[in-house]
């Protein structure tokens, strides 16, 4: 423990009890650090917070007592360690924990000398702002300006900073009078901490909607995998015992197995083909003789016929003349192929 290790004040020995005190108690520890937030804002966050949270505010070199005398794989928690740093405990999980952080933040204005966050975009158009002095601060700001209409215009989108420069006094400026807050302050959680894992924050910044997408869409994957390979499972055995049932009914019927169950699909399907032969006969001149053009004509008007017969049952007559149909095409593949 070496550095850690000499005789601290009573007070500094209290805190680092308190701080050892609440990792026993508390499943998930977070780092987060404070920078740049009033006052009045930390005391919302605390309240927003209460009942999921508990902040702890401590000196960072107590901070580092606590995680060494812990020791273990917390100890790495002191690597990020930086600024002006506090604790954070709760029974959530990390990515909870973090979301909820990320709901604490407000924009801001930014500062000269801050970094930005982001790329900040000036969006080309009007502006409330008078013809004056402001059209030369645009400018000077790398925002390009024009009179119009009696008001100052934006004449065109302008990244005036790009993510991770520094914000200079001038455009800090400009972003002001635009009303333009690119600062989000918040809580920023640097790292956070449970069963021995320590998580960076990039990996518990996700997007639920994609994480969503992606396990429905491995799910879709795994279900197709199982039935392509004849994997029974109960969610998949249903649908395997009804692709190799239509399977062997397609084999029946290519060939021309007469079973009961695929017998007149096979007749069907001769049906339809003699149908096939008469068009390109009759095409070619062939004279049809009169059943198979009668069964000709009864097949191009079935479609027709379909979408009425799915809205109600059709009549007697119907049905018997359907009949007289079917019987002459019957007939009519017999004086086809004799």
């Amino acid at each position: 423990m070496g550095l850690y290790t000499h005789h601290l004040p009573a007070w500094k020995r209290e805190q680092v009890e308190e701080i050892k005190q609440r990792f026993a108690e508390y499943p998930v520890v977070g780092l987060v650090d404070m920078h740049g937030i009033p006052a009045s804002q930390l005391q919302d966050i605390r309240q927003n917070l209460r009942g999921v949270a508990e902040i702890k505010m401590a000196r960072k070199t107590l901070t580092h007592h606590a995680l060494n005398e812990i020791g273990g794989d917390v100890v790495e928690m002191g690597g990020h360690i930086s600024g002006q740093s506090a604790l954070i405990f709760t029974k959530e999980n990390p990515f909870k924990l973090y979301k909820q952080l990320e709901l604490t933040k407000t924009k801001m204005a930014a500062k000269p000398g801050e970094t930005a966050p982001e790329d900040i975009v000036v969006a080309k158009g009007p502006t409330s702002f008078k013809p004056g002095p402001i059209v030369g601060e645009l400018q000077q700001a790398g925002v390009p300006a024009m009179i119009e209409g009696g008001k100052v215009k934006i004449r065109e989108t302008k990244t005036v900073v790009k993510k991770g420069e520094v914000i200079n006094a001038k455009i800090a400026g400009v972003l002001a009078k635009l009303e333009i807050k690119p600062m989000d302050v918040g809580l920023i959680l640097k790292a956070a901490f449970q069963d021995g894992t320590i998580f960076a924050p990039e990996t518990l910044a996700i997007d639920e909607t994609v994480y969503l997408n992606q396990i429905t869409l491995a799910a879709q994957q795994a279900f197709n995998l199982s039935v392509n390979a004849t994997i029974l499972t109960p969610l998949t055995t249903e649908t395997i015992v009804g692709k190799a049932a239509q399977e062997a009914r397609n084999l029946a019927v290519e060939a021309c197995i007469y079973e009961k169950d695929v017998a007149d699909l096979i007749v069907g399907r001769a049906y339809r083909e003699m149908l096939a032969i008469a068009m390109k006969a009759s095409e070619g001149g062939f004279e049809l003789d009169e059943s198979i053009t009668q069964a000709f004509a009864a097949a191009a008007a079935a479609p027709a016929a379909a979408a009425p017969a799915a809205e109600e049952a059709p009549a007697e007559e119907e049905e018997e003349e359907e009949e007289e149909k079917e019987e002459s095409g019957m007939a009519g593949l017999g004086a086809l192929f004799g």
